[in-house]
C-alpha cells in the first residue's frame, strides 16, 4: 500500500524566513514578461512563485521560494529574473536536509 502525499505538504515541512527589505529575486522588466507567450515561470516554479495576473503580467511572491533556480533556466531566453542568494539567516531552510 503507498502513501500519497502532495506537494503542498511537503513544503509546508519546510521554514522560509522573508527578507523583507532586500528579496533575492525580481521580475527586471513587467513589459517583458506581458510580451512572453509562454510565460513558463507560472507552470514551471516548483514552489508557485509565479502567477498570471489579469494585467496578463506576472506576478511574483518570493515567500516560500526554494532557491532550486528553475526560474533562472526558463527565462534564461529573456533573461529577465534577477536572481541572487538570499542574506545569511534568510531565505529556505528545510527540515529534512
Amino acid at each position: 500500500m503507498s502513501i500519497v502525499v502532495k506537494i503542498e505538504e511537503k513544503l509546508y515541512q519546510n521554514r522560509y524566513i522573508v527578507d523583507e527589505s532586500r528579496p533575492h529575486i525580481r521580475i527586471r522588466s513587467e513589459a517583458e514578461c506581458k510580451s512572453c507567450t509562454s510565460q513558463a515561470c507560472t507552470v514551471c516554479c516548483p514552489a508557485a512563485c509565479y502567477s498570471k495576473n489579469e494585467a496578463g503580467t506576472v506576478t511574483l511572491v518570493t515567500d516560500g521560494c526554494l532557491e532550486c533556480g528553475t526560474c533562472r533556466v526558463i527565462c534564461q531566453d529573456k533573461e529577465n529574473i534577477q536572481w541572487d542568494y538570499p542574506r545569511g539567516g534568510y531565505g529556505i531552510s528545510y527540515k529534512f536536509g
